[in-house]
């Protein structure tokens, strides 16, 4: 697959950088005052400081659990799953959907979490037992 890109907001830099790099172990870009880049997973995260970051919604309904949307996150393999799962438990970042295996011994069998960065805005992270089933029906 192509890398994404994926342009979105947050209150400050300073704060993203401490959860994108900090946290989570991205590779920082190129930024500003106003903008930072990071290299997320393989793929490029522009994010964008911005005094109107709405509230999530937590309209989305998947296997019977409310998720909020929109959210953006990656698709891992299950060892950088339980990696990002460990670093987000050693800095105390709460979940919003604990870990968990969703559709499990059924096609698109997964691990999935979700989270908040700093600015609230929502990631998850899921791990696909195959692979090969993510777009699978």
């Amino acid at each position: 697959m192509n890398p994404f890109h994926y342009a979105f907001k947050v209150k400050d830099i300073e704060s993203t950088r401490q959860f994108y790099v900090g946290i989570l172990g991205c590779k920082e870009g190129r930024s500003t005052e106003h903008w930072i880049d990071f290299d997320f997973f393989g793929h490029q995260l522009s994010a964008h400081v911005s005094a109107n970051i709405p509230e999530p919604d937590y309209c989305g309904q998947v296997a019977g659990i409310s998720v909020p949307v929109p959210h953006f996150g990656c698709l891992l393999s299950y060892t950088q799953f339980d990696e990002v799962r460990e670093r987000l438990e050693q800095h105390t970042i709460p979940f919003v959907v604990e870990p968990y295996t969703r559709y499990e011994g059924q096609v698109g069998e997964q691990r999935t979490m979700f989270i908040l960065d700093h600015s609230k805005n929502p990631l998850e992270f899921k791990a696909f037992k195959n692979p090969e089933e993510v777009f699978a029906s």
